[in-house]
């Protein structure tokens, strides 16, 4: 799994100033290849407009301080993975994969979950959250709690 880069300070503020040149660059362009030149070379670098986006983002994350990292849908996970991604514990997920919840096969004797398995629980889990915080919220209301 590739290394987590969490940016210090001077990185986001830098971060922070190339995603906002890069937006205002790509404001209103086609979703065609992009041409960009690097400092110092006279060579032009093609992109497609896929790892621009991905750029974007990246720098966007990095921007606020967050940690990015770039994995490939169809990598496979180990459960601490899993976990780390879903922020449950190794024992809980592999409860989940024991209950069929998510996807999972085994290499010798260590399961792996999918990422793309993963991050479908992770949108059903998100999805139950957020019903359950809404029906909070109704109850609230119509206790007239004040939310």
């Amino acid at each position: 799994m590739p290394t987590a880069i969490r940016p210090p300070m001077s990185i986001a503020t830098i971060a922070k100033e190339s995603s906002e040149q890069l937006s205002r660059a790509l404001a209103g362009k086609k979703k065609t290849d992009f041409r960009l030149s690097v400092g110092g070379s006279n060579e032009d670098i093609v992109l497609p407009a896929p790892a621009i986006q991905l750029l974007l983002e990246g720098l966007t994350e990095l921007a606020r301080g967050n940690e990015v990292k770039v994995l490939p849908v169809q990598s496979e996970l180990t459960t601490q993975e899993a976990g780390d991604l879903l922020n449950l514990s190794r024992q809980y997920i592999v409860r989940l994969l024991d209950e069929g919840k998510i996807p999972s096969h085994k290499v010798g004797t260590h399961r792996r979950v999918r990422l793309d398995d993963v991050l479908a629980y992770k949108q059903t889990l998100d999805a139950d959250r957020l019903d359950a915080l809404k029906k909070l919220v109704e109850e609230a209301q119509e206790l007239r709690m004040g939310y």
